[in-house]
């Protein structure tokens, strides 16, 4: 027997089988690194993440002979269909077990509640941040997820969309890079090279944590302004600047943040991350003081880099700014003596940059398909 259920937020027990749902289904799957339980525990507390100051979300689990088979996240993100004119819906936190009836059942009940909020369209996956992730998996599975900045999900999960209804929104391509493939052409070098001497441009570097936040706000405010032209963009309150702002401090090494300014003014980051996915695994997404400790040991001899969170504003990009980011990229990669780096998630939206990373010997090798189907 099918049912599906709203979760009641203020009972534990529930909240903490829907949560803990994909640590069941991926228990013997190499290639998943699991979340932070207290950051999906954040997701589903209405009183303190910044996303609902604004926006609002429900939760809903489908069980088959009493047994939790299946989750999803309903969002209203208003935030994003006021800047965008529409009136979309948006699922996030979509597990289940290779089961069409149960998939049916519960987007059924995902249906229901978007139409009785006036709204037309279901996209998704597609978080509560900019960290989140985005999309269903669709090719790559023989590699590991990396990280906490996207999801890693079973082949079947596009087969259950498809046969819902379901058809693609945009893809995001994510891009593996090898130090010694990694080529910035002649061109971008003399550009880069120019850019710097003219002093216009300037790549601001970090030594400490103290020094980005005393920059923290501008910091915040302007990695939002970088991406305004891309598919996911929307303007972030200040609560969700100080969530990713806060999200950033917690895992990054100071000296692998870049800042690009152009007189002084922020217009580009490249932010690349350590990969600690080998930790989170052996931790299971429990924070203890050991899990802490073996963390931060794991960015110390990682030799593969994320840089999820690289980009210029638009109208820099003619006067030498997208040249000078590659240019830094190159240096990070070679200077921290990373074998390998991936470029996460990059939409197909992004046309330049995804000419570009090939340009210098990137290889698209995870896609994540985000998906919509039409109310």
């Amino acid at each position: 027997m099918i049912k599906v259920e709203k979760i009641d937020l203020s009972d534990q027990q529930q909240v903490n089988e829907f949560i803990m749902l994909p640590f069941r289904l991926y228990k013997e799957c190499p290639q998943w690194v699991p979340p932070f339980i207290n950051d999906i525990k954040l997701m589903l507390n209405k009183k303190k993440h910044p996303f609902y100051e604004l926006n609002d979300a429900d939760f809903f689990a489908v069980y088959r002979d009493g047994r939790m088979v299946g989750r999803v996240a309903a969002m209203e993100n208003r935030s994003f269909n006021d800047y965008h004119k529409c009136k979309n819906a948006q699922f996030y936190l979509f597990d289940i077990e290779n089961d069409q009836e149960a998939a049916n059942a519960l987007f059924e009940k995902v249906f229901v509640w978007v139409r009785e909020r006036g709204l037309d369209k279901l996209v998704g996956p597609k978080g509560f941040s900019a960290f989140d992730g985005y999309g269903i998996l669709v090719e790559g599975f023989e590699e590991r997820q990396m990280m906490v900045m996207m999801n890693y999900n079973y082949e079947y999960y596009a087969t259950l969309l498809e046969s819902i209804g379901f058809e693609k929104e945009v893809d995001f391509v994510s891009c593996h890079l090898e130090q010694k493939n990694f080529h910035l052409p002649e061109k971008a070098q003399e550009i880069a090279k120019r850019v710097r001497e003219r002093g216009s441009f300037k790549v601001v570097q970090f030594k400490n944590k103290r020094q980005i936040v005393k920059m923290a706000n501008e910091i915040g405010h302007a990695y939002n302004d970088t991406f305004v032209n891309n598919w996911e963009y929307y303007p972030l309150t200040q609560g969700e600047i100080n969530l990713l702002l806060d999200n950033l401090l917690s895992v990054i090494n100071p000296k692998l943040v870049k800042i690009i300014t152009y007189n002084e003014k922020i217009v580009g980051f490249l932010l690349a991350f350590p990969d600690i996915s080998a930790a989170l695994q052996r931790h299971g997404g429990k924070i203890t003081l050991w899990g802490i400790i073996d963390i931060m040991l794991e960015m110390r001899k990682a030799k593969t880099v994320s840089l999820n969170g690289a980009g210029v504003l638009p109208e820099y990009h003619g006067r030498g700014g997208a040249a000078l980011l590659y240019s830094e990229m190159q240096r990070t990669i070679e200077d921290f003596d990373f074998e390998n780096a991936e470029l996460t998630q990059v939409a197909e939206t992004a046309v330049q940059m995804r000419k570009d990373l090939i340009n210098v010997g990137g290889r698209a090798y995870k896609n994540h398909r985000v998906f919509r189907k039409t109310l």
